[in-house]
């Protein structure tokens, strides 16, 4: 395949290089995707503080138990809108960071085969007579090891996809339904008036 050591040499100081700066990339993409997600669960339990606060103070000016009982029913309601746009928040971000992951292995299989077929191409013009057969299970064996990469590629796709009309799905009902406890309060109050 090489002529020289130095080709050799060369070639596995490319494919070290490229592995590292790949293992860089991909380390630097998941500390910022934490870097979200501290920021996020900072920003929560920073609002989550302020408004249990705001909470303790109204249930201790309630004046009887039906004021102390409609004050946690109305805490109850954004609470649930905001566990669910936290889970939105967080969905998002793993979906980021998976999404360039993806595109980043993407990249690094395509250079790889594309170094691959390159050099059984060279092996290919050196090879001695009678090596045809050899070269040509190579190059099946390359083949074979694309297109499992390919599938395994929309699989995965498929698979997040899912993922995210499941959240998707999810979100929305539990939207309806947190509606619908906000509608049949407004009914409530209506009916007691």
């Amino acid at each position: 395949m090489f002529s020289t050591p130095e080709q050799l040499s060369a070639a596995a100081k490319a494919s070290i290089d490229s592995q590292l700066t790949l293992l860089h990339s991909l380390a630097q993409k998941t500390f910022a995707g934490f870097e979200q997600l501290v920021e996020l669960n900072i920003n929560v339990a920073k609002t989550s503080l302020e408004e249990s606060n705001a909470a303790y103070k109204q249930m201790l000016d309630a004046n009887g138990p039906q004021t102390l009982l409609q004050a946690g029913v109305e805490q109850s309601k954004p609470t649930a809108e905001k566990a669910l746009s936290y889970a939105q928040q967080v969905a998002g971000i793993a979906s980021g960071i998976q999404a360039e992951f993806s595109k980043m292995a993407e990249s690094q299989v395509n250079e790889a085969n594309r170094k691959l077929a390159a050099m059984i191409d060279d092996a290919t013009k050196n090879a001695p007579a009678g090596s045809e057969n050899a070269i040509a299970m190579m190059k099946a064996a390359m083949s074979k090891a694309t297109e499992g990469y390919e599938q395994l590629t929309r699989s995965t796709k498929q698979a997040v996809e899912t993922m995210e009309g499941t959240i998707s799905n999810t979100v929305k009902q539990m939207s309806q339904a947190a509606g619908a406890t906000t509608t049949g309060k407004s009914t409530s109050k209506a009916s007691k008036k």
